[in-house]
C-alpha cells in the first residue's frame, strides 16, 4: 500500500523539542501546521484520530490522516479549529503509551498514546506498517514491546 498522507496540527504552545513527531518533519507524506488565533482547518475527507471514537479499521483506508498534537489539556482548543466533516476514529485495543507522562494538574486518558505511537499504530492498521516512523523516538523499544504484549506475541 502507498504511504498515507498525514496532516498534523500542533498547538501553538506545544514545544517542538519535546514533541514525539519532531523526527518526521522531513518526510514527504507529512504536513505540519501550527494552530494560532483564528486558525481553522477543513478536515472533510480526513480520518481524525480521537480517543472517544469508533475504532479504526482497514475499511478506513483511502483517507488521509489528521492528528491533533498537543497536551491533553489543550486538545479542546485544537478541536475547535477543525471544520468540515472528518471521520473520527480511535486506536483499537488495550494499548498503553511508553511515553512518561508528567502532568501534575491534568489527568491523561488511559487510552491516550503519544502522537507518534498513535500515528504508527493507525498507519499499520491501514496497511502502511512503517517502523521507520518510530526512528528517533526515545521510547521506541518499550512501545514496540508493549504493542507485542498487547497482541499476545
Amino acid at each position: 500500500m502507498a504511504t498515507i498522507p498525514t496532516t498534523v496540527i500542533r498547538h501553538h504552545k506545544e514545544k517542538v523539542r519535546k514533541c514525539s513527531l519532531r523526527f518526521l518533519h522531513d518526510r514527504p507524506e507529512m504536513t505540519f501546521l501550527r494552530q494560532r488565533d483564528g486558525f481553522t482547518f477543513d478536515a472533510t475527507g480526513f480520518t481524525l484520530l480521537a480517543v472517544d471514537a469508533p475504532p479504526l479499521g482497514p475499511a478506513d483506508a483511502g483517507r488521509p490522516l489528521l492528528l491533533l498534537d498537543s497536551t491533553w489539556r489543550w486538545l479542546p482548543q485544537l478541536l475547535a479549529c477543525v471544520r468540515g466533516s472528518p471521520i473520527a476514529r480511535s486506536i483499537p485495543g488495550p494499548l498503553h503509551t511508553a511515553y512518561p507522562r508528567t502532568s501534575k494538574v491534568f489527568e491523561d486518558p488511559v487510552a491516550g498514546l503519544a502522537s507518534i505511537e498513535a500515528l504508527y499504530v493507525a498507519r499499520a492498521i491501514l496497511g502502511d506498517d512503517d517502523p521507520s516512523l518510530l526512528d528517533g523516538y526515545h521510547w521506541k523499544e518499550p512501545f514496540l514491546a508493549s504493542l507485542r504484549a498487547a497482541r499476545g506475541q
